[in-house]
């Protein structure tokens, strides 16, 4: 298979009242199947590049492996649709916790996940990162530079993740999800400190994503857009700072504000 983010069709479209014989820019669909260790995973609908980064940020954020050490190799055979992982260890045949649903406290307080494994894999930050409210903006506004091919079709999630100053990673993806483990992956398989990062997002900010901010580790999350109600009931217990609706020169702090320097502000 080629790896192709994108493809051309023709399209009928109707424009000021008539039709008219053009073509369209519309993205890719890839089913991914995840073997490990000779027995089927997973299968992941996801957009055809990085798919090895994919693999790692995906069992990582899964629990599967804590380390990149526990990968012996990872094939991707994308003629076919497959990845093969082998680690180093044997891991759990029973692999109900990762799929069956839960809700749960903890504490007295509102944390609640959908699923066992997310109780397990999502973590409490320990990040000590602060970010001013300019690098807040200038994070927003670099992932929209870079998401060049939603400005062609509309169809993918971007993301990024990012020191505020010299580091910057971008990944793109049909999955919301994706995208994340992409970064994750990345991270992980270049040794590369994750806790004092932020994760930039061009999406909502549901529980979903927000789980998946504490599996990666970081302790901030941008997005342009808004949150939901248990996702900010989620940062407040995991101490994360939920930052939204950043456009043009404003936004929305929902959690954990002293991670937004507020010095020196009028």
């Amino acid at each position: 298979m080629k790896n192709n983010m994108t493809y051309n069709q023709p399209i009928l479209k109707f424009k000021n009242n008539k039709f008219i014989d053009t073509t369209d820019c519309y993205v890719s669909e890839f089913p991914l199947t995840i073997m490990i260790n000779g027995e089927e995973f997973a299968t992941i609908i996801c957009s055809p590049n990085n798919l090895r980064e994919l693999v790692i940020g995906f069992i990582a954020s899964e629990g599967v492996i804590i380390k990149k050490d526990e990968i012996k190799q990872i094939l991707i055979d994308d003629s076919k649709g497959f990845a093969h992982v082998e680690l180093t260890k044997e891991i759990n045949p029973d692999n109900k916790k990762y799929t069956q649903r839960m809700i749960s406290s903890c504490c007295g307080k509102s944390r609640a996940f959908y699923f066992n494994n997310d109780a397990v894999t999502a973590k409490v930050s320990q990040s000590n990162l602060t970010i001013s409210p300019e690098q807040v903006i200038n994070m927003m506004d670099k992932l929209h530079t870079e998401s060049k091919i939603f400005k062609e079709t509309g169809g993918l999630h971007n993301a990024a993740i990012s020191d505020g100053h010299y580091f910057y990673e971008h990944r793109s993806d049909i999955g919301r999800h994706n995208a994340l483990d992409k970064l994750f992956g990345y991270c992980i398989e270049h040794d590369i400190p994750i806790r004092n990062k932020v994760l930039i997002f061009s999406g909502r900010i549901s529980s979903e994503i927000l789980i998946k901010a504490a599996k990666i580790g970081v302790g901030i999350i941008l997005s342009k857009s808004a949150p939901t109600s248990l996702a900010i009931n989620l940062a407040e217990d995991l101490n994360i700072t939920a930052v939204g609706f950043i456009r043009d020169d404003s936004f929305n702090v929902y959690s954990h504000s002293e991670k937004i320097n507020t010095d020196n502000q009028d």
